[in-house]
């Protein structure tokens, strides 16, 4: 019964979002080039969600690690969809990398486009990688707006941090700006087979970021690996 509610409200709750959002964004975005309204906006429907149930609690770590005047590319580890909504815990104006079939998505595929994020073909990894270092440079560098993306590239079938693609990292290099790790625990189990618990406890925890200078000095491969492996030290310790 629960689940069933919970559904029918998240519905009521997108439809009155998104239209909010279609009414505010072509008034603000010709004055607003970082799209901070509209980010606004989906912090608060994302927060909103994980505050549905009154059982649900998230503990938010390493906020101080974060300076809310810079632009990073924040690199998650990726369990459900759910991971999205809860990197809103992070107070930065940022746009996602995420796959292009997203497009057909209800009511997600509208707030990502309108949101400005970018919308990868996966069938086409050239053009892809393209996507990511064009666009992604033009949101960092020229509107100081942070990117987040998934290095693992595609969802944890085990939930343990695995492999990382070197995009992310390369796309900081050219952009001359720092890496925020961000490690997520609890989103794994949310929505499997469509159920959704009365009870859960979630986790976010910013680690210290690698900063711009240190990026421009190293091999990308070298801070991908390191990255990694204070991810994994930090989950370890969570699970």
């Amino acid at each position: 019964m629960f689940t069933v509610l919970f559904y029918v409200v998240l519905v009521a709750l997108l439809v009155i979002f998104l239209t909010a959002t279609l009414l505010v964004f072509p008034f603000t975005v010709p004055f607003d080039p970082s799209r901070r309204v509209v980010h606004e906006i989906s912090r608060g429907i994302s927060l909103l969600f994980l505050n549905l149930a009154p059982r649900w609690r998230t503990r938010v770590e390493g906020l101080e690690n974060v300076d809310r005047g810079r632009a990073y590319v924040i690199v998650l580890n990726h369990n459900a969809m759910v991971d999205i909504p809860m990197l809103y815990w992070v107070p930065l104006n940022f746009r996602w990398v995420s796959k292009g079939e997203i497009r057909a998505m209800p009511f997600i595929g509208q707030f990502l486009m309108l949101h400005g994020d970018i919308l990868i073909p996966r069938d086409n990894p050239r053009k892809a990688a393209a996507m990511v270092m064009d666009d992604g440079c033009k949101w960092l560098r020229d509107r100081g707006v942070s990117v987040a993306i998934f290095p693992e590239g595609t969802r944890s079938k085990t939930g343990e941090i695995g492999r990382f693609k070197s995009g992310a990292f390369a796309l900081a290099k050219e952009a001359g700006v720092g890496i925020l790790p961000v490690v997520l625990s609890g989103s794994r189990v949310i929505g499997r087979h469509g159920w959704m618990p009365w009870r859960h406890d979630f986790s976010v925890t910013v680690l210290p970021p690698v900063s711009a200078e240190e990026v421009a000095g190293r091999e990308v491969k070298e801070v991908m690996e390191e990255v990694r492996e204070s991810m994994i030290a930090v989950q370890s310790c969570s699970i």
